[in-house]
């Protein structure tokens, strides 16, 4: 019984380990699509705003809002320059779009085996059936399922012929 649980808690263990891993990844993805978006647009302090976005990237489906203020406000303050605000609005746009429909989903299947379908679907029930909560915890939840799976003998074929991972 004690055993059960010390090998149940290692793969919930490796599992959110791995998690984090895609996360991180996903962080500094964002963090370096919005560094050249802003550079390109010319908004002050683009590495400070990169930065911050990039950490919002770890908050799921509102962290690219709270990282979109912060260069919205450097525009409007440094004038009334209303086209930078629309590319700004254009960028935010393509990385959320880049972000949520590409690298979390292909990270979460690379780094966690999780399924594209089940990154893209389970957010989206869990957001309906537990409102702000469902979507906050659905990644995590997502690679702790998963870790606990076991493969199908065409995937434990794959496995066995890419070899140990690290």
């Amino acid at each position: 019984m004690l055993s059960d649980l010390k090998t149940g808690g290692a793969t919930a263990g490796r599992a959110l380990v791995n998690w984090w891993r895609a996360v991180s990844i996903e962080a500094l993805c964002c963090a370096i699509l919005w560094l050249v978006g802003l550079l390109l647009i010319r908004v002050p302090l683009a590495p400070l705003w990169a930065l911050i976005a990039g950490l919002m990237t770890f908050i799921p489906n509102f962290g690219a809002v709270i990282g979109l203020l912060g260069p919205v406000f450097a525009i409007l303050l440094s004038g009334r320059d209303m086209e930078r605000l629309l590319y700004l609005l254009g960028l935010y746009a393509v990385i959320v779009v880049i972000d949520q429909l590409l690298l979390q989903p292909l990270l979460m299947k690379r780094v966690t085996r999780v399924p594209i379908w089940a990154s893209l679907l389970v957010p989206l029930v869990l957001g309906v059936v537990i409102p702000f909560w469902g979507v906050l915890l659905a990644p995590p939840l997502l690679a702790v399922v998963y870790a606990f799976r076991k493969p199908t003998p065409k995937e434990s074929t794959a496995i066995a012929t890419s070899g140990p991972e690290s």
